[in-house]
């Protein structure tokens, strides 16, 4: 319980100086922080369709973010996962509106279950094979293969095989049987929900009561020591990343599968980049990632509210975001430093243990 109240300490202390912050600046160029603030909370919650788009757009952040943290914890630093989520979103909606004479609940599991797989080898593969044999580092190699994934969804949708006949580069609408219903009508909020809670207790069980848990986090913490200890460190590294971006491709499938239900060429989630900010508010903890991803989708919803209402520009809200970034980056830092000078002061000559 302590070390858990502990690790909230600098979350809360984060986004509490990053919204004084922001209220600093409002009031420098003549803006009322207090009208600004409440109209961003009764735009994220205000109403019951206000409370439901702000989860329905938590839900790829939550997953995402999910993924992100997987690899965290495995020490290694997936930054490739918006990558991995249009990969995803790929396959599921390929499958889709492909795939016909399905019952619903084989249509839906069958575009996850592939979405999932194409986005996590997506990762595993040409990144994971790369550092864990060559050490090539996984911050350019997911980078590199997320513009490629990127890339080949435009080619896939300008004059490409997945493009619907007419002028709009579009995918087909998916069919009836691959829609994941909606739980409040006449909203985003779908029964992705569910699966997004459903995956962040599988996550934390597979995390801290599985062997293969508590290997990923042995190779995150001290590969040398995990190596001593009989742990096949290369293996490990590609099945977190493989973990990982099935986790990015899951975030993409439920999305489109619940909310957009085709993809189009103009589309741009951005919730892979977001989904990095979330974990590491998170602390990569999957049950602090919800409430990180809520946090962050309700600022983007009720960011537009604030400028309707005040005439604060709704870009403040990524001023906060990098701000809460800044600070808990420094947080790391520290440690780091810290850690640096205890080794330094125990290996100096002349220093009694």
């Amino acid at each position: 319980m302590r070390k858990t109240l502990e690790g909230l300490i600098t979350p809360l202390a984060a986004i509490l100086i990053a919204v004084i912050i922001g209220a600093g600046v409002m009031l420098i160029t003549g803006h009322n922080p207090i009208t600004a603030y409440g109209a961003l909370f009764s735009g994220a919650f205000g109403s019951t369709v206000d409370f439901s788009n702000t989860l329905a757009n938590a839900i790829p952040l939550i997953l995402s973010g999910l993924g992100v943290a997987v690899a965290f914890k495995s020490g290694l630093f997936n930054i490739g996962a918006e990558g991995q989520y249009w990969i995803g979103s790929m396959v599921a909606v390929w499958i889709g509106y492909s795939v016909k004479g399905l019952p619903f609940i084989v249509h839906i599991s069958l575009s996850i279950l592939m979405a999932m797989l194409a986005a996590g080898l997506w990762a595993g593969v040409i990144p994971g094979l790369a550092k864990a044999f060559v050490g090539a580092h996984e911050v350019i190699t997911t980078m590199m293969m997320s513009y490629i994934a990127i890339f080949l969804s435009h080619y896939m949708l300008e004059n490409g095989p997945m493009m619907q006949q007419g002028y709009t580069p579009q995918s087909p609408v998916i069919l009836p049987s691959a829609t994941i219903g909606l739980i409040v009508e006449r909203t985003q909020l779908s029964w992705g929900l569910l699966i997004a809670l459903l995956a962040c207790v599988v996550v934390y069980w597979m995390l801290y009561k599985t062997t293969l848990g508590y290997r990923l986090r042995t190779v995150g913490s001290n590969p040398r020591a995990a190596k001593y200890a009989g742990i096949n460190v290369p293996v490990y590294l590609i099945l977190a990343l493989f973990i990982s971006g099935m986790l990015a491709g899951l975030a993409g499938a439920v999305q489109m599968l619940g909310v957009q239900h085709r993809l189009y060429d103009s589309f741009s989630s951005g919730y892979g980049f977001t989904a990095i900010v979330v974990a590491l508010l998170a602390n990569n903890n999957p049950f602090g990632v919800i409430l990180a991803s809520i946090f962050f989708a309700a600022l983007s919803s009720g960011g537009q509210s604030m400028q309707l209402v005040s005439g604060v520009p709704a870009n403040l809200t990524d001023v906060i975001s990098g701000i809460i970034i800044f600070l808990v980056a420094t947080k790391d830092i520290v440690q780091m430093v810290q850690k640096r000078s205890r080794k330094d002061q125990i290996l100096a000559p002349g220093k009694e243990a």
